[in-house]
């Protein structure tokens, strides 16, 4: 169980995180939906120790959260250039012998012996994942990792997320598409002004979607009475 509590966050005089208090719980995977600047990405890099919150306490199975316990895939993974594929790989199996890229690689097909700098934004977030899931980590914060997805990228990505929630593994994953999230979470969470306004659990995602933007969206319909 992941339990935050009073976690804040502010650049400025631009609150981003105010008091946020959230439980998830393992074996399942979260869904984190919200508008731009909703704090997203930022609540992600506070988990893994990228940035630091102004206050608040962050607990793992009632102990003080350990980056060591977390594996992030990032919106935009990072890479060295003049690097192969294979050799990023390699990196990862020597911190985990037991990681075989070779197997995980008959699922994505990517050419591992090419240059990084030639793969496509979805062949580099394919190549990431794969990183990721070689950490073998109890919680997995995955930040928009279906953008750049090929349709069968996404359908591997929702089965290897079922397969981490059978190993009682806890997945985060934040994306700016609801129906993604209705494929591959068991709750969903919508991060807004600071605050998780509401969590959805499977039954009401139906009415999730006209909850969260039906208003704004009426209002925002009106602007085309203009054109």
């Amino acid at each position: 169980m992941l339990k935050i509590q009073n976690l804040s966050l502010s650049y400025g005089k631009n609150q981003v995180l105010y008091d946020l208090e959230v439980v998830w719980k393992t074996g399942e995977a979260h869904g984190l939906v919200g508008l731009n600047g909703s704090g997203k990405t930022s609540l992600l890099q506070i988990l893994y120790g990228l940035q630091k919150a102004d206050s608040g306490e962050i607990f793992w199975q009632e102990k003080p959260l350990s980056f060591k316990e977390i594996a992030y895939l990032p919106t935009e993974a990072y890479f060295y250039s003049r690097l192969k594929a294979k050799d990023y790989l390699l990196f990862f199996k020597a911190q985990n012998p037991n990681f075989d890229f070779q197997v995980w690689n008959e699922l994505f097909e990517l050419p591992l012996d090419k240059m990084i700098e030639s793969y496509s934004t979805g062949m580099k977030k394919k190549l990431a994942l794969m990183a990721v899931l070689s950490m073998d980590r109890e919680i997995y914060l995955l930040d928009e990792p279906s953008n750049g997805m090929d349709m069968e990228g996404n359908q591997i990505l929702r089965k290897i997320v079922e397969v981490l929630c059978s190993k009682q593994k806890l997945v985060l994953i934040t994306s700016h598409i609801l129906a993604e999230l209705k494929d591959t979470c068991s709750r969903i969470h919508h991060l807004e002004k600071g605050k998780i306004r509401k969590t959805y659990s499977k039954e009401d995602f139906e009415q999730m979607e006209s909850e969260i933007f039906g208003q704004e969206a009426e209002q925002k319909w009106r602007v085309f009475e203009k054109l």
